[in-house]
């Protein structure tokens, strides 16, 4: 069994956050939740949430059925760019710079073990 939770227009960078993605992608999710509270970056707490989500999802998609939460596993993460928001800074002598507040569209999936004949 699989479930899906997304966070789309996440005001966190696509770079930074696939930092972190990396470190927890085909874990456990209680190994990847703790190594989520021990990574000192602000992707960690925003995925940790989506994970939670992710997690929820697979226990109301489940409906009764035996479903242990200790054998979920990511079975994928992605990371893509969202819409880059356009800010302008001012500079010495009249001129201007450009910010680019960049955002991300994250997707994680946890599964089980059991095939889809099983359930």
């Amino acid at each position: 069994m699989e479930a899906v939770a997304k966070a789309r227009f996440v005001k966190v960078p696509p770079r930074k956050a696939r930092a972190v993605a990396d470190l927890i992608r085909g874990k456990s999710v209680n190994q990847a939740l703790a190594i989520l509270l021990t990574v000192p970056k602000n992707a960690s707490k925003i995925l940790g949430r989506i994970l939670d989500s992710a997690v929820a999802n697979a226990v109301v998609k489940a409906e009764g059925a035996h479903l242990d939460i200790d054998d979920l596993k990511i079975n994928v993460i992605t990371v893509d760019e969202g819409p880059t928001v356009m800010r302008w800074r001012p500079r010495a002598r009249g001129r201007a710079t450009k910010i680019r507040h960049r955002t991300s569209h994250i997707v994680v999936r946890v599964a089980d073990g059991a095939e889809p004949g099983e359930e």
